[in-house]
């Protein structure tokens, strides 16, 4: 019903124009049957999540290959062209949210991630006609997409005359499939739910928060350890572009022992080339893990250390995600976050300041 209205408002602000223009689409390689649906997009923060629309058509399969949207007010548009193989009139989507169904964008851009609205945005004149030739595709292919590079993990250090950060180089592999989906440090597979809500597995290389070297105030506790925290997230899409969601996690490996959890707000805005995800966080650690970061054991205990326990502890975050389409095939993909400490964690006799940074960074080529 939303779509409609907005559709019946759209149309009817062309005819009182008096000015409206069209479009004229050439499909290479036309499906053989089914519906096509054109799908006009004027916001680049809807067209980068295929949501919203202006205007929205849809035309039978019948042997054409070319066909021509009416009755558009001029103004500046991204168009989308997808092959509607079940006639439902919206375009299916998997479990993480890539549309399954053949499709095609204005200007011939096949992006490789998330649409970008500069790319494909034309700007309609005043009783013009726009043409385009679209040739579908399916985002993920048969076997999903796949992409290399290198890639940063980094994280600063709260402790005490620490000097710099911690660091760990990586390859950044990336993998898109229906269910899998596998970012650098980060991996997760959809168990249960659609894209709307859903269940999934997931986990992450967590490194050490800190080298003994760092400081002469951890002389004698060693490194602290790297790991793998396996767990399960719930996650929602919210009206307006909103994501919602909420993990827990354990340590895989049993290096350091313990469980941290969170639950996290976001929502993605495209400006040109670039998505950016900009949300907060809440942050739980257990004692377990929590003595791993900011505790000192009986047996590390020294002068002007004493043995310290925390206990369980809290972080609140705010960061940011990004994506940037550099070009078709190479992307800057990446996470940057600060996370303010409570007071069982700032307590410790290892700890000078009441916040971290901490995120990853990759240039990805996707093939």
């Amino acid at each position: 019903m939303k779509q409609i209205t907005a559709t019946l408002l759209f149309l009817m602000t062309a005819l009182a124009a008096g000015q409206a223009a069209q479009i004229r689409v050439h499909l290479n390689h036309p499906p053989a049957e089914g519906r096509v649906v054109f799908v006009l997009y004027d916001s680049a923060n809807t067209f980068g999540d295929l949501r919203d629309p202006a205007l929205t058509v849809s035309e039978p399969l019948d042997g054409r290959d070319e066909y021509i949207i009416t009755n558009v007010p001029p103004a500046e548009y991204a168009l989308l062209v997808f092959h509607d193989e079940n006639g439902n009139r919206a375009i299916d989507k998997n479990f993480v949210g890539i549309p399954r169904e053949p499709l095609g964008f204005s200007n011939n851009y096949t992006p490789k991630g998330p649409p970008s609205y500069a790319r494909a945005a034309f700007v309609l004149s005043d009783q013009a006609e726009q043409s385009f030739d679209v040739a579908l595709y399916r985002p993920l292919g048969e076997r999903g997409r796949i992409g290399i590079g290198p890639g940063l993990i980094m994280q600063s250090s709260p402790y005490r005359d620490y000097d710099g950060g911690v660091y760990r180089f990586i390859p950044a592999i990336t993998y898109t499939g229906s269910r899998l989906q596998w970012f650098g440090p980060q991996v997760q597979f959809g168990l249960a739910g659609s894209r709307r809500l859903r269940l999934a597995a997931t986990g992450t290389y967590r490194i050490g928060p800190y080298e003994e070297s760092g400081s002469p105030a951890l002389a004698g506790m060693g490194d602290a350890e790297d790991t793998v925290m396996a767990g399960l997230a719930l996650q929602a899409e919210l009206p307006g572009g909103m994501d919602l969601s909420m993990g827990a996690a354990g340590d895989l490996i049993d290096r350091i022992g313990g469980f941290e959890a969170d639950i996290r707000l976001g929502k993605a805005w495209q400006a040109g080339i670039v998505r950016i995800s900009p949300g907060i966080a809440l942050n739980w650690m257990d004692s377990g893990m929590a003595r791993n970061d900011f505790g000192v054991s009986p047996a590390q205990a020294a002068i002007g250390r004493p043995a310290y326990d925390p206990g369980d502890t809290f972080g609140l975050e705010a960061g940011c995600g990004l994506f940037a389409e550099i070009t078709e095939h190479w992307m800057l993909v990446g996470q940057l976050g600060i996370e303010w400490l409570d007071h069982a964690a700032t307590d410790s006799p290892i700890v000078d300041a009441d916040y971290l940074y901490k995120g990853y960074m990759a240039l990805n080529y996707l093939f």
